[in-house]
């Protein structure tokens, strides 16, 4: 144990003298270090001097450098200079030489000059009666046109009441008759399709729709309907075809008529594809507008102007909603204004926008078609479930042809475009009467639909009889908004949509009969509405 313990002892002693020696090591190295440092510092203070002095000396090597370039600078201006002297001197001398030379050619060019002056001077009194004859046939010209200006304008004016003449010839109510076809869908739904026959295949304007049922001895009863129309268009017209019979409406009213075209028919029977058209094909509203502005710029060649302005209402549970407002449906009472003196009709407190172009009118009827109130029906999924009434009014001015002064006349007409909702009867549209809301629709849009044929009924016999008889124009927002586009002042057309479904035939004799009705009523002459200045 004491041998442990003294080796244990000489080893604290052996590293105790171990430790002394690290440390006497470490304290030299770290003056080894700091000399080193030292000796560093030095360096680098030297590299910095030696470098200051080769910069020193690079500067004055270039400013040396610099002064030489100057001087050789110097140098060569002189020498271009002494050269440029020298060349100036030596084209005096030449200019000297020639001087006495040009003069005599100068002489010689005046003589020749003044000849061709007085040569000059002759074709000038020439072409001077020249021009004084043909300003003599500019003024005689300008008058020929000026006639011819004058005549075009009186051409115009006959041309409108010769317009008119033929279009109340045709009626001022007219009924037009088309048959949708048979889409896709109806195949999967329905069964079977409605037996219609067009037999008048020149003027195409008869329809006759047959129909079989069993009596009950279960015998074969077989019907057979036959109503006549100003026209009728068969499945495979297209919306070109429809259109092309009623262009000439848009003519009557940039001529200062109103004008009033409505679609009528039972839900799916293609009012609004008729009206407003697919994804391709435009209907009936859009055509009729850039018809409207197609007939406006070709009358700016007969002296005159127009601007145009229209509003897109629908009237929806006998409210009135602007479809081209910003604020929410039903928030707004709306009142309809009519100016008896002028014939205008105006709603109060409803966006009226100044119409410069058709493509504007088409994003404004892609605007309202986005606010119509739509639901469904068992009749169609996405039915309309109210009218929707767009109204052009165009104001026009005669304000003359270059300088040939116009009439001042004004005429101000109106373009009512109406998608009536659909017309079926309430136990064909909810069978079961479960929604009431739904139900409350159809009553609505029934009863404004009869509104409208007590309307024509009563123009009817008031254009037949005489007298002041009475018309229920206020039994409805839609006949009263159409006050003065069915009282006799306007040219109207009633556009009958008919669905080719057997399943639809009650409807569709409904809506023949109602049609039939109104094609037989005459309702008076239109009257211009026109004004002087």
């Amino acid at each position: 144990m004491d041998a442990e313990r003294n080796k244990v002892a000489e080893l604290q002693a052996n590293h105790l003298a171990l430790s002394r020696e690290l440390a006497t090591a470490k304290s030299q190295e770290l003056n080894q270090r700091r000399e080193l440092v030292h000796a560093s510092d030095e360096i680098e203070n030297l590299k910095k001097k030696h470098s200051r002095e080769v910069m020193d000396l690079e500067m004055d090597i270039k400013k040396r450098d610099r002064e030489i370039r100057e001087v050789n600078e110097d140098l060569r201006i002189c020498r271009s200079d002494l050269e440029r002297e020298r060349d100036t001197v030596s084209s005096l001398k030449n200019t000297v030489s020639h001087q006495s030379t040009s003069h005599l050619t100068l002489t010689t060019q005046n003589h020749a000059l003044e000849a061709q002056s007085t040569a000059l001077q002759s074709q000038i009194d020439i072409y001077a009666r020249t021009v004084s004859d043909l300003t003599l046939k500019l003024e005689t010209t300008q008058k020929q046109v000026d006639d011819l200006k004058k005549e075009a304008m009186e051409s115009e004016l006959i041309r409108r009441k010769l317009h008119n003449m033929v279009q109340e010839l045709k009626g001022n109510i007219r009924v037009f008759c088309r048959v949708r076809p048979i889409l896709p869908s109806d195949i999967t739904t329905y069964s079977s399709a409605l037996s219609v026959s067009y037999p008048d295949t020149r003027d195409r304007k008869e329809i006759v729709v047959a129909s079989s049922s069993s009596s009950a001895t279960g015998q074969e009863r077989k019907e057979v309907y036959n109503f006549g129309f100003d026209r009728v268009f068969e499945p495979e017209s297209t919306q070109a075809e429809v259109f092309e019979e009623i262009s000439q409406l848009a003519q009557s009213c940039t001529d200062g008529y109103n004008v009033c075209i409505f679609a009528y028919g039972q839900t799916g029977s293609g009012k609004s594809f008729t009206m407003e058209g697919g994804t391709s094909s435009a209907g009936m509203i859009p055509r009729a507008v850039e018809q409207v502005f197609r007939v406006a710029e070709q009358m700016t060649s007969r002296g005159w102007e127009y601007k145009m302005e229209g509003q897109f209402l629908e009237i929806y549970n006998e409210t009135i909603n602007d479809l081209l407002g910003k604020g929410e449906f039903d928030k707004k009472k709306h009142e309809i204004k009519h100016d008896s003196k002028t014939g205008a009709t105006r709603v109060t407190d409803v966006e009226v926008v100044q119409l410069s172009s058709p493509s504007q009118v088409r994003t404004l009827l892609a605007l309202a078609q986005s606010r119509r109130s739509v639901a469904a029906t068992l009749m169609n999924e996405r039915s309309s479930r109210s009218h929707s009434v767009f109204t052009l009014r165009i104001n026009g001015v005669n304000v003359g042809i270059d300088g040939c002064p116009g009439t001042g006349e004004r005429c101000e007409g109106s373009l009512n475009l109406v998608d009536l909702a659909g017309s079926e009867r309430l136990n064909v549209s909810f069978a079961n009467g479960a929604d009431k809301e739904r139900v409350r629709e159809t009553q609505n849009i029934n009863k404004s639909l009869s509104a409208l044929g007590d309307v024509i009924a009563a123009l009817g016999e008031k254009g037949e009889k005489g007298g002041d008889k009475h018309i229920p124009y206020r039994n409805s927002k839609l006949t009263y908004l159409l006050q003065n586009s069915l009282s006799g002042n306007s040219k109207t057309l009633m556009v009958l949509n008919l669905s080719p479904l057997a399943a639809h035939l009650q409807e569709s004799l409904t809506s023949l009969r109602f049609a039939t009705k109104v094609n037989n009523t005459t309702i008076g002459t239109a009257k211009k509405q026109t004004r002087s200045s």
